[in-house]
């Protein structure tokens, strides 16, 4: 069984997580996100995404099985952005500071306390 890889998150605790696999498949699909992508990390996987280039990315790419879950959590995020969090990577994020990552930061800390996978 593969473990948990990526979770997209929103400002309300809505989360869709992908195992190893599926984060695989989907970067692969996706060209990484790069297109939907407003700030990331430089080491890792972990990101803010706009919700209206999430959704056309999906729908531009071949289909993946978790497609349905990401653009139905971009298209009722309340905000303008959803938040990727990199479970596998024990990143600290240091290269990681434009207003993004405040932002990102922001949002990690309110949905789970503390930030999953940073160590």
């Amino acid at each position: 069984m593969s473990r948990e890889s990526l979770v997209f998150f929103d400002d309300e605790a809505n989360e869709v997580v992908l195992d190893e696999r599926e984060a695989a498949s989907l970067h692969e699909l996706t060209d990484g996100l790069e297109s939907a992508t407003v700030s990331a990390c430089q080491q890792c996987r972990s990101r803010v995404l706009a919700c209206l280039a999430l959704v056309d990315v999906l729908d531009d790419a071949p289909p993946h099985p978790r497609s349905k879950d990401l653009r139905e959590l971009a298209e009722e995020a309340p905000t303008p952005h959803v938040f990727v969090q990199d479970l596998i990577s024990r990143c600290r994020h240091r290269v990681w500071r434009d207003p993004g990552y405040a932002e990102w930061r922001g949002a990690l800390d309110d949905l789970l306390g503390e930030p999953r996978g940073v160590h």
